[in-house]
């Protein structure tokens, strides 16, 4: 198979370990985590650590990807960015004692004024991270959604080594209502690993208005809004699998496609039916279809 799937164990809404179990039981083969709250590097026992590589060996499970959530304005406002350098360091640790090589994280709307003070604050706090983790093998993959693919690929190159990119599809599609196929060619091998997520914009209102509230409320205050976009299960919404994918094939990656479905009610109805929808896929673009 030219990529391999994924899901995020928390999603399953179960717990991290059985969350890990659930990803087996539905026929992944990796499983992304959150560094937050009992795993949290600063919170975590060498228990829980010990019985999440446990648990994912005997699941045959690749830890793929940690998230080093930084929440609130990820690193646009200079003065908050010794904290959040410092916790995206103790993650890239993290990440290497589970034989992981990718943190993903959400760092804030890059700005179009390179000269700006929020951009200057922003690309010196990924410089800092970035050499941290290139020096321990390790990528640091900001996320698409929050600007325009070409926008974050010249961040990206600015800032400096262990840098990529985490694509996501499906925020592309809902907020930025940038060209989900096309961003995959721009972005091209900054391409470290990938979110599969599904959805629907109903009213462009812009990714500043969008982000603004996740940063004051989370996740529940975006869910809210409900008609500006919508999530959707796989297949549901307006990204198109077969183009997206052949793009990524055609670039190169041959890495995850971890499923994300960020909501409260049938998750894991919806992951174990987005396993099957990416096999289908998959198999069809295996097959030669266009």
């Amino acid at each position: 198979m030219m990529f391999k799937i994924g899901t995020l164990a928390d999603w399953f809404g179960k717990g991290i370990i059985e969350g890990i179990r659930e990803s087996e039981r539905c026929g992944a083969s990796g499983v992304q985590l959150y560094a937050w709250n009992e795993f949290d590097p600063k919170n975590l026992s060498a228990e829980l650590k010990r019985e999440v590589k446990e648990t994912s060996g005997e699941c045959g499970q690749e830890i793929v990807a940690l998230c080093g959530e930084l929440g609130g304005h990820g690193l646009e406002i200079g003065s908050d960015n010794p904290g959040k350098i410092d916790y995206l360091k103790r993650v890239t640790d993290l990440a290497l004692d589970l034989d992981c090589r990718i943190v993903t994280t959400h760092i804030g709307i890059v700005p179009e004024d390179t000269a700006s003070e929020k951009y200057r604050a922003m690309r010196e706090a990924c410089m800092a991270i970035g050499s941290y983790a290139a020096g321990r093998g390790v990528t640091i993959a900001i996320e698409t959604g929050a600007e325009p693919v070409a926008r974050l690929k010249t961040f990206v190159e600015h800032s400096g080594a262990g840098l990529g990119i985490n694509y996501d599809p499906g925020n592309l599609v809902m907020v930025t209502n940038d060209d989900e196929v096309a961003g995959v060619k721009t972005a091209g091998a900054s391409i470290v690993h990938t979110h599969a997520k599904d959805g629907i914009m109903k009213r462009y209102v812009g990714p500043e208005k969008v982000y603004a509230l996740f940063a004051e409320g989370g996740i529940e205050a975006v869910r809210q809004v409900s008609e500006w976009h919508t999530e959707t299960p796989l297949g549901e919404g307006k990204v198109r699998w077969i183009p997206y994918l052949t793009a990524l094939r055609d670039i190169g990656y041959s890495g995850y496609l971890t499923i994300e479905r960020e909501v409260k009610e049938n998750a894991a109805r919806d992951i174990r039916m987005a396993v099957t929808f990416l096999k289908e896929i998959i198999s069809q673009i295996e097959g030669g279809k266009k």
